[in-house]
């Protein structure tokens, strides 16, 4: 009975997979910014996410996951990204019987002060004091995000979730928006608790700034998660009030060659979560980490990203809440 069902949703991965093919190894995509999101549970499992998404903040993952929402779910999220930059977001659902969950969320980069400076004012000024060259004029160059999302469940194993999101960068000298689009679907095979999925992301027109046109950083990724342990349909054994959640992703990003996310979650009592991850092949990002609390409906998950030699680490944070 498992195979028939399974056999529909493996030939649907392969037709979206082909789209993989299309993307071409540019090396140089618009709107970078869509790839960094505040998702912090997210983050701490290396990005191994596409089946796990749950709560409101699915709408940055796969919006398929909304459907998990009973009720009304929101998230903040808070990145202190490297350099002075930092992201902020926020989500928010609501489930509606027989029609569907619909969500909203925005992000918004600021990648904070930058000081002008020309060549020409490079040097002493007439009173003996040295100008490195500054103008007086402060450049904040910015981009938002605002979307909607929707998702439905098919069947009691099946959903699928879309959003239409605005995206809008100000470099100041020049600003560009567009419409972009995700998409994604949820499988839950019935055998213990394997979960399989796939999304696509950011997937619209050529971004032009000025005379040229640059492609989205359209992303596809097919994940598979389960639990090793827990007190729901293990696939090793049940352990009461502990849990081993282990997840994979393999992610096709439009400008990078192909990566691969593997992320755990432990929790006790559904209350204590401790987290780790690895992105293979990532070119900064690796090593992931973090942790969560939950207590009745409410929640709070920190994580830990190390970026590399040069840029150092980031830290996310997200706080949540449902209404069941």
């Amino acid at each position: 009975m498992l195979f028939k069902p399974l056999k529909k949703v493996l030939i649907l991965l392969l037709i979206l997979s082909s789209s993989i093919y299309s993307f071409e190894k540019v090396g140089t995509t618009s709107f970078q910014f869509l790839k960094v999101v505040t998702t912090a549970r997210a983050s701490s499992l290396a990005g191994a996410f596409t089946t796990l998404a749950s709560s409101s903040d699915a709408v940055f993952w796969n919006p398929a996951g909304l459907t998990r929402i009973s009720n009304f779910g929101a998230s903040f999220g808070y990145l202190d990204y490297f350099m002075d930059v930092t992201h902020m977001s926020f989500s928010a659902a609501y489930s509606f019987d027989q029609i569907g969950t619909f969500g909203v969320f925005g992000m918004i980069s600021d990648v904070g002060e930058i000081y002008e400076t020309k060549a020409s004012l490079l040097g002493f000024d007439a009173s003996g004091n040295y100008n490195p060259g500054l103008t007086g004029t402060v450049l904040n160059p910015k981009s938002i995000v605002l979307g909607l999302s929707y998702a439905y469940d098919l069947n009691d194993r099946f959903t699928f979730g879309l959003s239409v999101k605005y995206a809008s960068e100000d470099l100041v000298l020049k600003k560009t928006s567009a419409l972009v689009f995700d998409g994604g679907f949820i499988y839950s095979t019935g055998f213990r608790s394997i979960v399989i999925g796939a999304a696509i992301k950011h997937f619209g027109q050529d971004i032009k700034f000025v005379e040229n046109s640059y492609p989205l950083p359209q992303t596809f990724s097919i994940g598979i998660s389960s639990y090793l342990f827990s007190n729901d349909d293990p696939l090793i054994e049940n352990i009461g009030d502990h849990s081993l959640l282990v997840a994979y992703d393999l992610i096709q990003p439009r400008d990078y060659d192909q990566q691969h996310a593997v992320g755990l979650e432990y929790s006790f009592n559904e209350m204590v979560y401790l987290r780790g991850g690895y992105l293979f092949n990532g070119d900064q990002e690796g090593l992931t980490a973090g942790l969560g609390l939950r207590y009745n409906n409410y929640k709070i998950d920190y994580s830990y990203n190390n970026m590399g030699e040069y840029f150092g680490n980031t830290h996310r944070f997200t706080i949540g809440f449902e209404i069941n």
